[in-house]
C-alpha cells in the first residue's frame, strides 16, 4: 500500500518535498524506494498544474 499510494501522490503532481512530508521519508533514496512512476505518469505530471497547498492540505486530510 505504501509503493500504491507514494505513487499516486506523485502522480497527482506533488513535489517531492510534500510527498515525502506525507510519507514520513527524510531521504529521497529511501523515497524513491517506494515510488513506482511509469514514463507515462511522468508526462501526465509535466502537463498537470502543481496542486495549490488548500488541495494538498485536503488530501492530507482524507488519508
Amino acid at each position: 500500500m505504501r509503493h500504491e499510494g507514494t505513487s499516486r501522490l506523485f502522480e497527482a503532481g506533488f513535489s517531492i518535498q510534500q510527498v515525502a512530508m506525507v510519507t514520513g521519508h527524510k531521504d529521497w533514496r529511501m523515497l524513491r524506494r517506494y515510488t513506482n512512476l511509469r514514463p507515462e505518469d511522468l508526462h501526465k505530471m509535466q502537463k498537470a498544474a502543481q496542486p495549490s497547498m488548500e488541495q494538498f492540505l485536503a488530501t492530507l486530510v482524507a488519508s
